[in-house]
C-alpha cells in the first residue's frame, strides 16, 4: 500500500483481478478482460496496456478505459478515484465472497443439490410450505446450539 494508507491505481485494479473471479473461480486473465471490453464496441483496451495498468507502469487512463474497467468489474467508476468509495465497495466485495464461500460449500454436498432440484419441480405453494418446515427445522437446530440438552 502506498503512503497514508491510500492505494495505487494499480494496487485497486489488482485487488478487483484478485476478488472478482469468473465463474469457474478463476482469475480474470488481462486478454479476457480486454476481449470483453472490446466486444462492448464502447472502447478498445489492449491486454498489455491492462498489464501495464496493473504493474503501474501507466498510472494515468483515458477515463473511458477507467469506465470499461468499472463496468467489467461492476463497480462504480468512482472506485479508481475515490479511496472512500474504493472501501466501501471492497467492504461489499469481502461480504459477497464470504456468502459465496458458504453456498459453495453448502451446494457441495449432494443433500443440498437433491433438495434444491426437487423443490425446482414443486408448486408453488408446495415450495411455500416446504420453506416454512425448512424454517421449522432450522429454528429448533439454532434453539438446540444454543440450550444443548445433556446427555
Amino acid at each position: 500500500m502506498s503512503e497514508q494508507g491510500l492505494r495505487t491505481l494499480a494496487e485497486k485494479i489488482n485487488h478487483l483481478f484478485d476478488t472478482i473471479r469468473s465463474p469457474s473461480g478463476q482469475e480474470y486473465s488481462n486478454e479476457h478482460v480486454a476481449a470483453e471490453i472490446g466486444k462492448s464496441g464502447a472502447t478498445t483496451i489492449s491486454q498489455s496496456y491492462i498489464w501495464q495498468l496493473r504493474k503501474g507502469k501507466k498510472d494515468n487512463p483515458t477515463i473511458s478505459h477507467l469506465q470499461a474497467l468499472a463496468d467489467f468489474f461492476g463497480v462504480p467508476v468512482a472506485y479508481f478515484v475515490d479511496d472512500g468509495v474504493a472501501s466501501k465497495v471492497d467492504g461489499k466485495l469481502e461480504a459477497l465472497q464470504a456468502q459465496q464461500v458458504r453456498v459453495s460449500e453448502a451446494i457441495g454436498t449432494g443433500d443440498v443439490k437433491l433438495m434444491a432440484m426437487r423443490a425446482g419441480e414443486l408448486s408453488p405453494e408446495r415450495r411455500r410450505q416446504v420453506m416454512e418446515l425448512l424454517d421449522v427445522v432450522y429454528q429448533l437446530e439454532q434453539a438446540e446450539r444454543r440450550h444443548p440438552m445433556n446427555d
